[in-house]
C-alpha cells in the first residue's frame, strides 16, 4: 500500500509504507554504526598519541605506583628477574607467525613485583614442547636496570578466548589473555597494576616491536564512512524502487 502518489514525468513516486519503515530503520542503524566506528577511531587516535608521547627519555619509577603515571609512560626500573616463575602468553603472533609473549616477574628493590613483558617467541610446533625462555647467566640473580613502557596485559577479542593461568603445576605456565589478578593468584604474590613492555634495546628480551594497541584510527574512520555510504545507498534504492510507471488512462 502506497502512502502517497506524486507524479514525476512518466512515473509516479509511490513508496510503500512497509518499505519506507524498513528503509528508515536500517538507515538509522547504519548511521549509528558509523558514529560508533568514528568514536572508536577518535579513541584509537588518543591511544596512538599517548603511545607516541611515551617515547621520550625513561623516567625512574622509584617508589611511585605505576597507576600514578600515564599509560605508556617510559620508565626505568631496577630489580631481579625471577626466571623460575614465568608465564607464556598464548595466541600472540608476530609477522603472521604464531607464538607467545614472555611475562617474567621483576622483584623491584622496594619489594614490589612488576611483571615484565620480555617480548615474543615463536611457537615450537607442539603444545607439549614449550620454548626455552630460561634467563641467561647475566639475568639470574643480578640486579638489572631495565627500561620500558607501562601498559596493561594484552586484551583479546571474543574469538581468541580467555584462559587463566593454573594456580599449581610446573613453570612456565601458559595462559591466554589473563587479568592481573589471575596472574597474581597463579604467582602467589600481588603484582603491580601494570606491565612493563621491555624496550627493544634492553637486555634479557626477545622480539619486541611494540605498537599502539588495536586497529589504526584510519581503519575505524573508513568503516564509519562505509556505514554512512550504506545508508545513502539504501535511500537511493528506496527512491528508485518507489518510482513506478504511471498508469495509463483507462487501465
Amino acid at each position: 500500500m502506497a502512502m502517497i502518489r506524486i507524479p514525476v514525468g512518466r512515473r509516479v513516486f509511490a513508496p510503500s509504507l512497509l518499505m519506507t519503515l524498513l528503509t528508515a530503520a536500517l538507515c538509522l542503524l547504519f548511521i549509528r554504526l558509523g558514529h560508533w566506528q568514528w568514536d572508536r577511531g577518535e579513541l584509537a587516535e588518543g591511544e596512538r598519541e599517548a603511545f607516541l608521547a611515551g617515547g621520550g627519555p625513561a623516567v625512574p619509577l622509584g617508589g611511585r605506583r605505576v597507576l600514578s603515571l600515564p599509560r605508556f609512560s617510559h620508565v626505568a626500573v631496577a630489580g631481579r628477574l625471577d626466571g623460575t616463575h614465568q608465564f607464556l602468553l598464548d595466541n600472540r603472533s608476530h609477522a603472521g607467525v604464531p607464538g607467545y609473549e614472555v611475562l617474567t616477574p621483576l622483584a623491584l628493590v622496594d619489594g614490589r613485583i612488576l611483571l615484565v613483558d620480555r617480548g615474543w617467541v615463536a611457537f615450537t610446533g607442539s603444545r607439549a614442547r614449550l620454548p626455552d625462555i630460561a634467563l641467561g647467566p647475566g639475568g639470574m640473580g643480578a640486579v638489572l636496570h631495565l627500561t620500558g613502557r607501562l601498559d596493561g596485559p594484552p586484551v583479546g577479542g571474543l574469538a581468541l578466548g580467555h584462559a587463566a593461568p593454573p594456580t599449581s603445576g610446573p613453570w612456565p605456565r601458559v595462559t591466554s589473555f589473563p587479568t592481573l589478578p589471575e596472574l597474581s593468584a597463579s604467582l602467589g604474590r600481588p603484582v603491580e597494576a601494570r606491565v612493563l613492555l621491555l624496550d627493544a634495546a634492553a637486555p634479557a628480551g626477545y622480539v619486541r616491536d611494540w605498537q599502539p594497541p588495536g586497529m589504526p584510527p584510519e581503519r575505524h574512520w573508513s568503516y564509519a564512512i562505509q556505514w554512512w555510504g550504506f545508508a545513502v545507498t539504501l535511500v537511493v534504492i528506496w527512491l528508485i524502487m518507489s518510482a513506478r510507471p504511471a498508469s495509463r488512462p483507462g487501465t
